[in-house]
């Protein structure tokens, strides 16, 4: 009998069938700036980094790949921001191809819906909705970037950054002016400060989201609990961290600074830790508060079905819920007037464990390979890797080839894990003929 693959695996070996090509097109020597190839390990890294939207780099994207190579990693990026199965519906509705059952199954499973019946306009959607936020950022950064780079380069740049920040990708292409800027020569730029941060929020809100928002409009009370509890998250996880930002990094990055400086620069870093991975501050410079409330920023994420990563909102929410609710001593794990199915909590607790006991491996492993690295900057780059964020203390380019290849193995986790390996965890089995007696254990 012909086994059938299940969809978390074909969606698993979708993103490793990308990020193989990704590898061999940035091995070729014209890729690189220096005429000769970057080498496998390299652009194994970058692949990743790019496929599964993290940021993280060996070599800095500006100065280290040709035009070609930049093509490649904002191609990777595209088709990782928005799923493969995505794109490949994509094709198919072009083609006019019929979609099948299997492919309807897949397609649900990678943008974590429910619902298979209308996938096909759920897709139009969300090509349609990518298209109108990448355009209209690549216009808002090209005001800034043509006066700085002429029109060539300005409307490259405006492209790139604007699917890049879209996709909560964090790939910049502003080491011509320093190796590894980010955006830290526009830090005082309040049109490409927001144009990034509203780009950033857009795509990690998930197009779930928009999708019900395009539906109900902005009548709040009729949106889905899933809608209610993301976009009441992310407010919370937007408001609360610029304060803390604003307060923890005033002896610090914000030293010297005005009020409104000093906003801006909160602000960012509040939207950027959750899996965008540019800066327009030096990270290595945040207060330790800072860093560490970025570490939990990082670990969070964005939303469910969309191009960010980490545990998700929704994760948050429910843990918050069902552990309020234990202490409370309530049986209805409920919020908006709605109560929580069972299995929700079980695939939350699911996917913390399996970020988080990620997180823990890499640590360990890299500091077992590197004991001279500072504990404090390994912990917040794999948190960043396995949260697809790709922001760094500035350490990812010293890795060894081991850490390297541990780095890259978070990420790819990060982005296929969250998505699909933790719910693969609670797939539905055939029930058991017979059943373990049950019995009691303390807990806490």
């Amino acid at each position: 009998m012909k086994r059938k693959f299940s969809q978390t695996r074909i969606i698993a070996m979708g993103y490793i069938a990308i990020i193989i090509i990704g590898t061999l097109l940035l091995m070729l020597p014209f890729a690189s700036q220096s005429g000769e190839s970057a080498g496998f390990v390299p652009a194994l890294f970058t692949a990743i980094s790019s496929s599964c939207v993290t940021g993280l780099v060996v070599l800095d994207t500006a100065t280290s790949w040709t035009l070609f190579g930049q093509i490649v990693i904002i191609c990777l990026i595209q088709i990782g921001g928005l799923g493969f199965m995505t794109v490949a519906t994509m094709f198919s509705m072009l083609l006019k191809r019929k979609m099948g059952l299997r492919e309807r199954e897949i397609m649900v499973e990678s943008i974590n819906t429910e619902h298979i019946g209308g996938i096909k306009n759920l897709t139009r959607k969300i090509i349609a909705g990518t298209a109108i936020f990448e355009g209209l950022g690549a216009v808002l950064f090209a005001t800034r970037f043509i006066p700085a780079f002429g029109w060539a380069k300005g409307i490259w740049y405006s492209v790139f950054h604007s699917i890049s920040a879209f996709c909560n990708a964090g790939f910049d292409l502003m080491g011509i002016t320093e190796p590894y800027a980010s955006l830290t020569g526009f830090a005082n730029d309040v049109i490409v400060n927001l144009t990034a941060c509203m780009l950033i929020i857009a795509g990690g809100i998930g197009f779930l989201v928009w999708d019900d928002i395009s539906k109900r409009k902005l009548k709040f009370k009729y949106y889905q609990l899933h809608t209610k509890l993301v976009l009441s998250v992310t407010a919370a996880l937007l408001i609360i961290p610029t304060i803390l930002f604003f307060i923890f990094e005033r002896n610090f990055t914000n030293e010297g600074l005005g009020f409104g400086q000093s906003l801006l620069n909160s602000v960012f870093d509040s939207v950027t830790a959750r899996t965008a991975g540019f800066n327009t501050t030096d990270t290595a410079a945040l207060s330790p508060a800072s860093k560490i409330l970025t570490v939990f920023l990082m670990f969070i994420g964005g939303s469910p079905g969309s191009t960010a990563g980490g545990i998700k909102t929704t994760t948050l929410a429910v843990i918050a819920i069902s552990t309020f609710n234990g202490i409370t001593r309530r049986q209805s794990k409920g919020v908006f007037g709605r109560r929580l199915e069972k299995d929700a909590i079980h695939k939350a607790s699911s996917v913390v464990f399996t970020n988080m006991s990620l997180a823990i491996f890499g640590i360990i492993a890299i500091l077992a390979i590197q004991p001279d690295f500072d504990i404090g900057d390994v912990i917040f780059e794999c948190v960043s890797a396995i949260g697809t964020v790709g922001m760094t203390t500035g350490i990812t380019r010293d890795l060894a080839t081991a850490s390297r290849l541990i780095v890259a193995f978070l990420m790819f986790c990060g982005r296929v894990g969250s998505v699909s390996f933790a719910l693969a965890l609670m797939e539905k089995k055939a029930a058991p003929p017979v059943k373990n007696p049950r019995e009691k254990i303390t807990i806490g």
